[in-house]
C-alpha cells in the first residue's frame, strides 16, 4: 500500500512534460522497492521491537540525475514517506529522523542505481517525534517545547490569520508527548475535539486556527 501511494504521488508530481523520463528508463518505484527491501534486510531487534534503518543514500547514474533534476527534492521526500509508511505496515520503529539523500555515481550506467541503509540515532535515542506541516515538511520535537504560532520567533510559524501569535506548543514529558493551548483566541483541537492539554498518539491531527498538523511518533 505504501509503495502504491508513493508511485501515485510521484506520477502527479511529474505529470505532463516531466512524465517523459519514466516511460522507458529507471522508474522511481524501483528505487522505492529497493529502499524498503534494504529496511527489511537491515532491521534489527531493539528493546521495544524491530528497529529499521532511517538514513538512506541513493546513488544514481549521471543520466538519471539529469532526468530527475527537476523533482529530485520531491523524490527524496516521497522516498522518506514511503519508508515511514513501510515501517508502520511492518511494525518497525526508528531511533532518529528518516533522511534520504540522493547522489550521483559517475561510474553507474543509466538505469543502474544503489541504495544503502543504516540506523542513525537522533539526539535522543528511543522514541522520536515530529510534527508534519501542511506542505509536507517536518519539524522535530526536541527537548524544548515546540511553539506554534504567527510570531517569527515561533518554532512553527504559520501565516494563518486564525492562528494566535503564540497559539500552542507540543512538548515531551516523562509521560509522553502533549499539546497545550497557550490561551489562543480560536482554540486548539485534536482530531476535531477542542482541548486545553492533550496527550498525543502517533497520527493525531492537531488543528490550530484553520491549519491542520499531524503528530507522528516513531
Amino acid at each position: 500500500m505504501g509503495l502504491q501511494q508513493f508511485e501515485e504521488r510521484l506520477e502527479r508530481i511529474v505529470e505532463g512534460t516531466l512524465a517523459k523520463p519514466f516511460r522507458n528508463n529507471l522508474q522511481p518505484i524501483e528505487i522505492g522497492r529497493r529502499l524498503t527491501r534494504e529496511m527489511d534486510l537491515h532491521r534489527r531487534v531493539g528493546v521495544h521491537g524491530l528497529i529499521a534503518p532511517n538514513a538512506f543514500t541513493v546513488t544514481l547514474s549521471p543520466d538519471d540525475v539529469e532526468r530527475f533534476a527537476n523533482f529530485i527534492d520531491a523524490l527524496s521526500r516521497e522516498l522518506a514517506d514511503a519508508a515511514r509508511e513501510h515501517a508502520r505496515i511492518e511494525g518497525y520503529s526508528f531511533v532518529g529522523p528518516v533522511d534520504v539523500q540522493v547522489y550521483e555515481g559517475s561510474r553507474l550506467r543509466a538505469g543502474r542505481f544503489a541504495v544503502t541503509a543504516e540506523v542513525v540515532e537522533g539526539p535522543d535515542a528511543g522514541a522520536f517525534a515530529e510534527v508534519v506541516l501542511p506542505d509536507g515538511n517536518r519539524v522535530t520535537v526536541g527537548e524544548e517545547p515546540l511553539v506554534i504560532g504567527r510570531l517569527p520567533e515561533c518554532d512553527v510559524v504559520l501565516g494563518d490569520p486564525n492562528v494566535s501569535r503564540r497559539h500552542a506548543d507540543v512538548r515531551r514529558t516523562e509521560e509522553g508527548y502533549f499539546v497545550t493551548d497557550l490561551g489562543s483566541t480560536n482554540g486548539t483541537r485534536v482530531n476535531g475535539t477542542p482541548v486545553r492539554e492533550q496527550q498525543l498518539e502517533s497520527g493525531d491531527e492537531i488543528t490550530v486556527g484553520s491549519t491542520s498538523l499531524v503528530f507522528e511518533l516513531s
